[in-house]
């Protein structure tokens, strides 16, 4: 049976509209029932600034699977796809990795992953995606505002993470904003 962990205590909204792509990421950071932190910072540039990763989860395995996507990114020149099948794989097969709760979004100029411990990498059809908490509120706020608004990518994700924020107590309202 496979494992899906319940991620609390992030959003994370990836946007692609009109050639550019934005990715937004909450600061809110929470332990039990309090938060601890309100401006952690849980996106990340990666492979010479070509490449943005955002994560939800437990921060701790977060960061090893940052250092290990690097790993792929670097072993296979920057190919995203190829990198992150080939975590996905790892992931999802190796002992220590199996047990990591979290979840990435990776995204380059052309195409954008979810990536889960399950193995899954998907490619979103509509070029907007988005995990933790507050995902769901963000992806649907974003798709809301690219079908009825002219905003660009950047506009809808800071939009759309803010309404995440007013209805998600494991989001906060600190967005920061990567572009590409």
């Amino acid at each position: 049976m496979a494992h899906n962990p319940v991620v609390r205590s992030t959003t994370i909204l990836c946007v692609r509209r009109d050639g550019r792509l934005a990715m937004g990421g909450d600061g809110q950071v929470t332990m039990g029932e309090s938060v601890i932190k309100h401006n952690a910072r849980k996106i990340r540039r990666l492979y010479n600034d070509r490449v943005v990763a955002g994560f939800a989860g437990s921060t701790a395995d977060a960061l090893s699977l940052f250092s290990r996507f690097e790993q792929k990114l670097e072993e296979f020149h920057g190919n995203l796809s190829r990198a992150v099948v080939e975590l996905a794989k790892d992931w999802r097969t190796d002992r220590a990795l199996r047990h990591l709760e979290a979840l990435l979004l990776v995204a380059d100029d052309k195409v954008t992953y979810l990536v889960s411990g399950n193995g899954d990498v998907i490619e979103p059809d509509d070029g907007i995606v988005a995990i933790g908490s507050g995902g769901s509120y963000a992806l649907a706020a974003a798709r809301a505002l690219v079908k009825h608004t002219k905003l660009n990518a950047r506009e809808i994700v800071q939009e759309a993470m803010q309404l995440a924020g007013q209805i998600c107590i494991f989001t906060n309202e600190q967005t920061v904003i990567e572009e590409l």
